[in-house]
């Protein structure tokens, strides 16, 4: 399945190498202030090519509103969005064909649906998650009108771990250096699950007023 939450739904589509990656979110209620250059900054962030750590694709990650949101305001209707693929190089996947690389979904999509898109990941590339950084932009939207904030940090991998609780760092500090990891995107289950939270708190306050 593609489609995550209940409350607040999500519904992803798109692959790595594909013409686009974009999503449908219902749930979010009318009526709530879209600050599109938020979105796109959120978007920014896990942007590829930005260090050394990350892939050296570049992508100018724009998103675009298909439907849902009028004059600057969301509607109550399922919000539509894709952001285009702009420097997918499929020939330079040709290689893994026949291939399966380590620690990657390859194996398992194969063998689950006895095909598979090979280039650059296809649909269980890491690309994907974009859709769910524009949707967790959203979510972040809508909590902000209650004064709820959300945030999510790695306090340790493997044997490195923080020596400090986080409280003792500046969020801001973090923004700046240019080896952050983006793990929340790519910790899958923990995300829908805060995003579900999250809105369960907000419609809970909303019903108490």
């Amino acid at each position: 399945m593609n489609t995550f939450g209940r409350v607040f739904r999500l519904t992803s589509f798109g692959e790595s190498h594909g013409v686009a990656i974009g999503g449908v979110i219902d749930g979010m209620p009318a009526g709530i202030e879209v600050d599109m250059e938020f979105v796109q900054r959120e978007l920014d962030r896990r942007r590829p090519g930005q260090n050394s750590l990350t892939t050296p694709r570049k992508e100018s990650d724009k998103v675009e509103i298909l439907s849902g949101v009028f004059e600057g305001r969301t509607i109550g209707t399922p919000i539509g969005f894709e952001v285009r693929n702009e420097n997918q190089r499929s020939k330079d996947y040709s290689e893994l064909k026949d291939v399966f690389r380590p620690s990657h979904a390859d194996f398992t999509y194969q063998k689950k649906y006895g095909f598979r898109d090979y280039r650059g990941g296809g649909r269980q590339s890491a690309r994907e998650t974009i859709a769910r950084v524009v949707a967790g932009a959203f979510a972040k939207l809508a909590l902000k009108k209650t004064g709820i904030e959300v945030r999510a940090y790695t306090s340790r991998i493997g044997s490195v771990g923080m020596e400090r609780e986080y409280g003792w760092f500046s969020t801001e500090d973090v923004e700046k250096s240019g080896h952050r990891l983006e793990l929340i995107f790519v910790l899958i289950s923990f995300t829908i699950s805060a995003n579900a939270a999250s809105f369960f708190i907000f419609f809970s306050i909303c019903w108490m007023e």
